[in-house]
């Protein structure tokens, strides 16, 4: 076994995650002379920023026409579906600039219009052109890619020690205070000491069978800060992105969480379908229309839950439509798609198809989790000495529909302030480290199952799932078994029938895999394997709890298929968008 002590004279942060939360956290701690650790479980590059192919939100010193910071906290306000934190959206929105005048001092460069200014884009549900992007539609690669040279540099000069490959495996503790971190690394184990230890290990994607993440999203952060008693809000809300690239030979999807030969996931922009392309099922019948007047243009989660529901009706809850973006090449010219979608169009060709000739095969894909760890205005969690920051932490920004581009954004605002808590209150937890609209809470909050058997509390923060009692395990865990219940019963569809076999299900495999505990494995995908099923329990519970459709959250219990309720259409009007050859919107 290793060990890691911190140097004399200087505070030290471990941070854990490469994304834009951990990468510019640990830049920025590293140059107010902290002793950095910086611990990713793969390369540096390895993270869901990498693959965000939409922009950074904010309103600069010199804001488009008629906007206002004002504006962004109403579009914020209003996407997350009245169930923000209007303090930590306010922080967001406001010292946002701050932030992209940060990523400016790292070497990010952002694409910039005719006239040398930034070239400020349009999005879906905000009122007015906020959003930066870098290489037309990578943002998350400049990003990352920028930042990564500074930590590089940083490691030479001896500022940052970066340890690649590590997977934390546990959060190590005095008491309820967390002291450091223990991680496999090459098949030795280690640890390493801290003052504090931020979070920024992003989201769980690989909980579903179609996702846009990496293969590293497999919910460490949340399952690591779980076992150590903090609390965690709105894990029933998980976003879907409609369009997910899928394999053409019928296999797991360029992106799918079954898939472990490489390919990377490949999100097909909602600006692909604001451009004039549609969805057809496998007989080639376009089909949105009977399920929302606005067919594709209708907002992101109306699109994913009419795809859900068409294939549910074709009796293929697990497969996939195709996306037809053939008329886009007819109508503006040869050539086009290359030139507005250089990306997308790469990597199609890459999976052997020529989206010019041919439709693509696409399926909902698991995209952001707005739930996660709760924090404070200042990354605190419920625990002494623990932070979170990014997809990885529940702020309360984000409230029940995440706003296009602010994901990044989060990471680097709230990244940020959780240094600065950092740097200035050492040892302090914070008093009110839980936002008010916390789900469920550690510190002697019961968190109950569903079937009303309790999610043990100790007392020191360590706590113990109890299975349903009629918990039966059925076909044995895998991940593959995991992700094809979760798509079926707690996915973009939901009902209380569903949910409960959900949960039964779960249950009957955390009777044999025992998720709440550390696994005494030194292979890193047994730890990964723990932490996607406590994570699908937690949010299955969370969901099961939560009986009315909200925002992301859609149950239709009740409701005849595939009938959408006027209530959920009221809701979904801040977010619906109409494209023009003059103002294109790209979510990320």
């Amino acid at each position: 076994m290793t060990s890691e002590n911190g140097t004399a004279g200087r505070r030290r942060l471990a941070v854990v995650g490469s994304g834009i939360a951990g990468l510019y956290a640990a830049l920025l701690a590293a140059e107010a002379g902290a002793d950095v650790m910086l611990l990713t479980k793969g390369a540096l590059a390895d993270s869901n920023t990498y693959f965000a192919q939409g922009g950074i939100s904010a309103v600069l010193d010199e804001p488009s026409p008629g906007d206002t910071v004002a504006a962004h906290i109403a579009d914020t306000l209003k996407a997350g579906a009245g169930h923000c934190n209007p303090a930590a959206v306010r922080v967001l929105c406001t010292e946002a600039r701050r932030d992209i005048a940060g990523l400016g001092r790292f070497g990010v460069r952002f694409d910039l219009d005719d006239d040398g200014d930034p070239a400020l884009g349009l999005e879906a549900a905000h009122s007015a052109p906020r959003i930066l992007h870098a290489g037309g539609d990578a943002t998350g690669a400049g990003i990352a890619n920028a930042l990564i040279c500074p930590v590089l540099a940083a490691q030479a000069s001896g500022r940052i020690r970066l340890l690649g490959h590590a997977s934390v495996t546990a959060l190590l503790q005095e008491g309820r205070r967390v002291t450091g971190v223990e991680f496999l690394q090459a098949g030795r184990l280690g640890k390493i000491q801290a003052d504090a230890v931020l979070l920024a290990t992003g989201g769980a994607g690989q909980l579903f069978a179609q996702t846009t993440n990496p293969s590293v999203a497999t919910a460490d952060g949340l399952a690591l800060a779980w076992r150590a008693g903090a609390a965690v809000a709105d894990l029933e809300f998980f976003q879907f992105h409609p369009t997910c690239l899928v394999r053409p030979d019928g296999g797991a999807a360029a992106g799918s969480a079954g898939n472990d030969d490489g390919q990377d996931p490949l999100l097909i922009s909602e600006a692909v379908r604001g451009e004039g392309a549609i969805l057809v099922d496998a007989h080639g019948r376009r089909f949105l229309h009977g399920y929302h007047p606005d067919a594709e243009l209708a907002p992101r989660d109306v699109v994913s839950r009419s795809i859900a529901l068409h294939l549910a009706a074709l009796g293929d809850p697990n497969g996939h439509v195709y996306l037809d973006a053939r008329v886009i090449e007819d109508a503006r010219g040869a050539g086009f798609l290359e030139r507005r979608f250089p990306t997308i169009t790469r990597r199609t060709r890459e999976a052997g198809l020529d989206w010019t000739r041919e439709p693509v095969p696409v399926a909902p894909a698991a995209h952001y989790w707005m739930g996660g760890i709760s924090t404070d205005l200042h990354g605190r969690t419920s625990v002494p000495g623990l932070f979170a920051a990014g997809e990885v932490a529940c702020t309360g920004v984000q409230g029940a529909n995440r706003l296009a581009s602010n994901s990044l954004l989060e990471g680097l605002v709230f990244g940020r302030r959780a240094v600065e808590a950092f740097l200035g209150e050492p040892s302090a937890p914070s008093p009110n480290g839980t936002p008010p609209h916390a789900s469920s809470a550690a510190d002697g909050l019961p968190l109950t199952h569903a079937s009303g058997a309790p999610l043990v509390d100790s007392g020191d923060g360590d706590r113990t799932l109890v299975p349903y009692p009629e918990g039966k395990m059925g076909e044995e865990f895998s991940r593959g078994a995991l992700r094809r219940v979760m798509t079926a019963k707690a996915g973009v569809l939901r009902s209380g029938e569903l949910l409960r076999e959900a949960g039964a299900v779960l249950a009957g495999w955390a009777a044999v895999v025992r998720p709440e505990a550390v696994p005494q494995a030194a292979d890193p995908r047994t730890h990964e394997d723990a932490n996607l099923l406590l994570a699908a329990q937690l949010l299955v519970h969370a969901a099961r709890e939560r009986q009315e459709p909200l925002g992301a959250h859609y149950r239709d219990d009740g409701l005849p298929v595939p009938v959408i309720s006027l209530e959920d259409q009221a809701r979904d009007l801040d977010e619906e968008f109409r494209m023009s050859p003059k103002a294109s919107l790209v979510h990320d």
